[in-house]
C-alpha cells in the first residue's frame, strides 16, 4: 500500500531525528512506550516500518502501562497488537489511587502521574534488558515544554530528544522530535488506531500546557515560523548571551578583555 503524504512526511522526520542524535543502533533492544494515544501508535508503527527497512538489525517491544485510570479498555489495543504480531506486555499498576490521594482537587495531575508512570517504565525496562526507551512526545510537546519552563517555573529546559534514564540504566528517546503534532492526527486519523482517551489528565481544561498551547497557536496565526524558531532555539544556545553563571564566567570577563589587550600589543 502507497504511503500516504502525512505518513511520508513524519517517517521523514523521523529518521533524520534518530540519524541526527543516533538514537538507535544495531543491536539495540527498545522498548516501544505505548500510552494508547495517537502518538505512541504513530511512533510504533513507523519504527515497525525502520526496522523492516533496516532488516531487523534492532528489536522491537511493545510495553503498555495500564494505570487504573476510569474508563481504561485496552481490549482493542490488545487486538490491534496481535494482529500485527507486535511482542508486547500490558502492566497494571494502580497509580491512579496514588494520584487522586496525594493530589488535591482543582490540582494539576500531570507532575506525579508522570512520575510514576516514568517509575514503573524504568523498572521493567531494566528488568527485562531494553537498552533503549522510546516515548512518543513530538515537537509540540517539546516546545510547549521549554514555554512552560520559562514561565511557570524560572528555567530554560524541555524535553530532550535522547537522555539517561531517571535510573541511569537505559536511554530515553524520543524519535518524532521533529515530527508535527498535526501531521500525527492526519495519520493516526487515516491509520484509524484504537485510540484509549486520558481520562485522569483530559478533564483538566485548564492546564498549564493547555494554555502555553494556546499561546503558540496564537503566535503561529501571525507567524508560521513561530513553532520552528522555539524548536530551533533548544538547539540554538548561546550561554554568553544568557545570565547562568555556571555556564559563562561573567565575572572575570575584564580579566580576558586584559588578556586580549597583551596579545593584540604583542602580535602588533
Amino acid at each position: 500500500m502507497a504511503k500516504s503524504k502525512a505518513e511520508k512526511k513524519l517517517y521523514h522526520y523521523m529518521t533524520k531525528a534518530i540519524s541526527d542524535y543516533k538514537m538507535i543502533q544495531k543491536g539495540d533492544r527498545v522498548m516501544v512506550c505505548l500510552s494508547g494515544g495517537k502518538d505512541s501508535f504513530t511512533m510504533l508503527q513507523l519504527l515497525h516500518q525502520l526496522r523492516i527497512h533496516q532488516r531487523n538489525n534492532f528489536e522491537l517491544f511493545v510495553f503498555t502501562l495500564d494505570q487504573s485510570q476510569p474508563g481504561w479498555d485496552d481490549s482493542n489495543l490488545r487486538q490491534w497488537l496481535e494482529q500485527r504480531g507486535y511482542p508486547y506486555e500490558i502492566l497494571k499498576r494502580n497509580t491512579y489511587a496514588v494520584v487522586m490521594d496525594k493530589i488535591s482537587e482543582g490540582k494539576t495531575y500531570c507532575s506525579l502521574c508522570s512520575r510514576l508512570r516514568r517509575g514503573n517504565i524504568y523498572t521493567y525496562a531494566e528488568t527485562h534488558g531494553y537498552n533503549k526507551v522510546a516515548l512518543g512526545h513530538h515537537r509540540d510537546d517539546m516546545i510547549e515544554s521549554l514555554l512552560m519552563s520559562v514561565l511557570y517555573s524560572g528555567a530554560i529546559k524541555s524535553m530532550p530528544p535522547k537522555l539517561l534514564s531517571d535510573n541511569k540504566r537505559s536511554i530515553v528517546i524520543r524519535p518524532l522530535a521533529y515530527c508535527q503534532e498535526a501531521d500525527i492526527k492526519e495519520y493516526a486519523a487515516e491509520q484509524q488506531f484504537p485510540i484509549i482517551p486520558c481520562n485522569l489528565c483530559g478533564s483538566q481544561e485548564n492546564m498549564t500546557r493547555v494554555r502555553v498551547k494556546q499561546l503558540i497557536k496564537d503566535l503561529a496565526d501571525a507567524n508560521p515560523k513561530v513553532p520552528a524558531n522555539i524548536l530551533n532555539a533548544l538547539g540554538n544556545i548561546q550561554p554568553s548571551q544568557l545570565m547562568d553563571q555556571k555556564l559563562w564566567d561573567f565575572r572575570n570577563l575584564e580579566n580576558d578583555l586584559e588578556r586580549e589587550s597583551i596579545a593584540q600589543v604583542a602580535n602588533d
